[in-house]
């Protein structure tokens, strides 16, 4: 990151380009890139550039997303395919549907329609490019304070992060958008002006237009200076986060957290541990009075109710002294996994796995905060239903445990056990599902590879 804070002070060019990806991605030059191109200013740069550099071993490809939202979006794919063909690069077009749900803003929707398809179109390895720049970095974090976020969202946008089957880079952060602009023109790059960015109605285009302006009259340096407060607040989350991680291993009881554990927390630590413990789980972390309800009145509750907060399609609930995290849509009685088919999963080509019948799939994710270590799952897994006397250890040095225990222990339904997949290295059962872990691949402050599994429920 510290890297991108210093490329204000230069001027935007392929060479320098080169220079942030070698520094973002230890295996450049030797990288499949696939470029998010919108064919706006930013991203015809960022294209234009990669396209310069002339680098034999770097693999270049371009994806453009048509939301289908303007009466020339036909066009602008038109000339994003001629232009990706005047410069060498493969291209693909991605037509969506922008389905626009009840509170979510028209940009808010748009936005997840294409990520949601660059996700799709991203193989296995390949890091997506996008053009976010200083600017960008600037609106990002204003409009995440008009919000009220915390420290997290004040992070704003990371240089780099896991994404799909690879990861999403940015090696723009540090650089204005007028430079870029400007690189482009020089290039003799044509672009397309999107319309929609200058209606005001859209809070990033009101700030951009409005209020941008003034603040750059009476602090030049705005950009720079709020991207390197952004990078302060990512520094500190990651001491959050390690903070709720010793306190959530306290507390740790099988796939649930001991209530009485948590109690003891002063209210600030417990909810940091319980905004952590749900994003684990890779679920979007509930509103903030949803999450002091489950701080203070679900945990006060007596033992012998069973209160729960439910939000998106996420439920958490209490049962006894225990915190438990489903889907809220959990249906009244799992398919089970046939014991006698057993699937082959070689995970590192093939992130996802359908099993059989009616019992879902599951899915391996790369995430920084996962609690798997990638490097230690081996090549190929092997999944199969419940047999009996399954047993693993889910503390490094504890004794194994039969799986019947930690079910019971965590309070899992009776109905659901059965359709539980078990994930298997070899002979050692490694997985329970999304549940549990064994100790052998569970992730310690040395792991390189991070990743977790999910158990996506019919």
């Amino acid at each position: 990151m510290a890297a991108t804070g210093r490329a204000s002070r230069r001027k935007f060019k392929p060479a320098f380009l080169a220079a942030q990806l070698a520094q973002l991605l230890p295996q450049f030059p030797e990288v499949t890139v696939c470029v998010a191109f919108s064919g706006g200013a930013d991203s015809t740069a960022l294209l234009g550039a990669l396209a310069a550099l002339g680098e034999p071993h770097l693999k270049v490809r371009a994806v453009h997303v048509d939301h289908q939202l303007h009466a020339h979006s036909r066009r602008w794919s038109a000339h994003c395919r001629r232009l990706a063909a005047r410069l060498g690069v493969p291209l693909t077009v991605r037509r969506v549907q922008v389905a626009q749900e009840t509170g979510t803003s028209p940009e808010a929707a748009a936005r997840a329609a294409r990520y949601a398809a660059l996700a799709g179109s991203l193989a296995a390895g390949e890091v997506l490019l996008t053009a976010h720049h200083e600017d960008d970095q600037l609106e990002t974090v204003l409009l995440q304070l008009l919000r009220g976020a915390g420290v997290a969202g004040l992070a704003a946008m990371p240089a780099i992060a896991p994404f799909a089957a690879g990861q999403l880079a940015r090696p723009l952060l540090g650089v204005p958008r007028r430079e870029l602009r400007a690189w482009a023109e020089h290039a003799g790059l044509p672009w397309i002006e999107d319309p929609s960015n200058e209606r005001e109605d859209f809070d990033r285009n009101y700030l951009r237009a409005r209020v941008l302006p003034l603040l750059a009259q009476r602090w030049p340096a705005a950009a720079a200076t709020i991207a390197r407060g952004a990078r302060h607040a990512a520094e500190a989350q990651r001491l959050l986060d390690e903070l709720a991680c010793e306190d959530c291993a306290r507390a740790q009881a099988g796939a649930a957290l001991s209530v009485p554990v948590l109690r003891r927390l002063t209210p600030e630590r417990r909810k940091n541990a319980l905004r952590w413990f749900i994003a684990r789980a890779g679920v979007r972390t509930p509103p903030a009075r949803r999450l002091e309800e489950i701080a203070s009145a679900m945990l006060a509750a007596a033992l012998d109710t069973h209160p729960f907060v439910a939000w998106d399609d996420v439920r958490i609930q209490r049962s006894a002294g225990l915190l438990r995290l489903t889907s809220a849509r959990r249906p009244t009685s799992t398919p089970p996994v046939a014991a006698a088919v057993v699937r082959e999963w070689p995970w590192q080509r093939q992130r996802r796995l359908r099993l059989p019948g009616a019992a879902g799939s599951l899915v391996l994710r790369s995430d920084p905060r996962g609690p798997i270590d990638l490097d230690a799952l081996g090549p190929q897994l092997t999944v199969r239903g419940r047999q009996g006397g399954e047993r693993l250890r889910t503390v490094a040095g504890g004794v194994r445990r039969s799986l019947k225990g930690l079910l019971q222990e965590a309070r899992v339904p009776a109905e659901e056990r059965a359709g539980l997949p078990l994930i298997f290295r070899g002979d050692t059962l490694v997985a329970v599902a999304d549940l549990f872990l064994d100790a052998s691949v569970r992730a310690g402050a040395t792991a390189r590879r991070r990743g977790r599994i999910h158990h996506q429920r019919p």
